[in-house]
């Protein structure tokens, strides 16, 4: 692996706030981005910022992934001091699955698009949901493919129009709602433009203990951002209708909360930290898988984009125990360490030979 970005940001100024681990905000950040002026990855990537300093995150525990778009040129804009690997296109849950393996202490941090995750990617996204990978997967989502000029992604609405003036007739692929239906472990949904509600769902995000997916509505401000685009800005904050109000509170951090009874639902994480999730208009149960879908189709019939928390289930067990690894990295193992003594491999000759024991096909029927 190698450090993303080649020249990072200069030093903090004098006096910058520093957080719990002796860190400034500026040593988060990374290369300057060379996306379109008002690009809602921008936004993303500076609740990224915001999040992981204000966590605590250690950079250098950290390793950012990512596949081809121009959501995954991300991760070169922040974090310069983590590790990073910018996977071909459709292919970075191979390399999030790679990397756990061979390394479990690291944090994951998976960038992606729709079409790197929707299309050519969807079968990575499906199995490594399926195996509980602990990575935080975000979906900078805007609908278009916008290093091909904008032709409607996978996750195009029907009915939405092209700056050609094409409409789109095929009906979108909702990603939380497959991740959902897969079983993933924390599943959100949130707007670019709206830090408030995405940087506590970051930190959940990155403190699950699993797969959590988070696809994040990111208008294209060059090839969507038009009248007749539902992913623009304008649609997205005349349609988006949040489910709750979220805050994160850190296992580190002692727990505040001044809300009635009744009012909120809590999630508690792996590693003791909660999601508060306050009530707007109705009351929504995150831990209700059911009721999270029923609530995607209304809201797709209504026209509608919900926001927040839609499931949680945070005692899912994650890939590396569901395997039995053991707890030292394996890239830290010496030779000796994993290399099978004579007498394990004649053990494992015996049992082919006699059928006792013989693993089962990856193929066939």
């Amino acid at each position: 692996m190698t450090t993303a970005a080649k020249n990072p940001a200069p030093g903090p100024p004098p006096g910058a706030a520093k957080n719990r681990i002796g860190l400034t905000q500026a040593d988060y950040k990374g290369s300057e981005s060379t996306l379109c002026p008002g690009c809602g990855h921008d936004a993303i990537t500076n609740s990224i910022v915001t999040a992981a300093f204000e966590m605590g995150i250690e950079p250098h525990r950290l390793a950012k992934l990512s596949g081809i778009g121009c959501s995954s040129k991300t991760p070169a804009y922040f974090m310069s001091r983590s590790f990073a690997f910018n996977a071909v296109h459709g292919r970075m849950p191979s390399i999030a699955t790679g990397v756990h393996v061979a390394n479990r202490e690291l944090q994951l941090l998976g960038i992606s698009g729709d079409g790197d995750t929707a299309s050519i990617g969807i079968g990575q996204f499906i199995h490594l949901i399926r195996r509980n990978v602990p990575v935080a997967y975000l979906v900078e989502n805007n609908g278009v493919y916008g290093l091909t000029k904008g032709q409607f992604s996978a996750t195009a609405d029907v009915g939405t129009r092209a700056k050609t003036g094409r409409v789109n007739e095929i009906m979108p692929i909702d990603l939380c709602a497959l991740a959902i239906e897969l079983g993933c472990g924390f599943v959100a949904r949130s707007f670019s433009g709206d830090p408030k509600q995405l940087r506590p769902i970051l930190k959940a995000a990155l403190s699950h203990r699993g797969t959590a997916v988070i696809d994040i509505l990111s208008p294209c401000v060059t090839f969507n951002n038009h009248l007749g685009s539902t992913k623009s800005y304008d649609n997205v904050k005349e349609h988006d209708a949040p489910l709750h109000d979220v805050f994160y509170i850190p296992a580190h951090e002692p727990i505040m909360v001044d809300y009635a009874p009744g009012e909120t639902r809590e999630v508690r994480l792996f590693d003791g930290s909660r999601v508060t999730l306050k009530k707007l208009d109705h009351d929504y149960d995150p831990s209700d898988g059911m009721r999270a879908m029923v609530t995607l189709r209304q809201a797709r019939e209504e026209g509608k984009f919900v926001t927040g928390v839609l499931y949680a289930n945070p005692a899912k067990p994650a890939f590396d125990r569901e395997v039995g690894m053991v707890e030292q990295p394996l890239s830290s193992l010496t030779l000796e360490q994993v290399r099978p003594g004579r007498g394990a491999l004649e053990e494992i000759m015996t049992g082919l030979r006699t059928g006792a024991g013989a693993p089962v096909s990856a193929g066939g029927g």
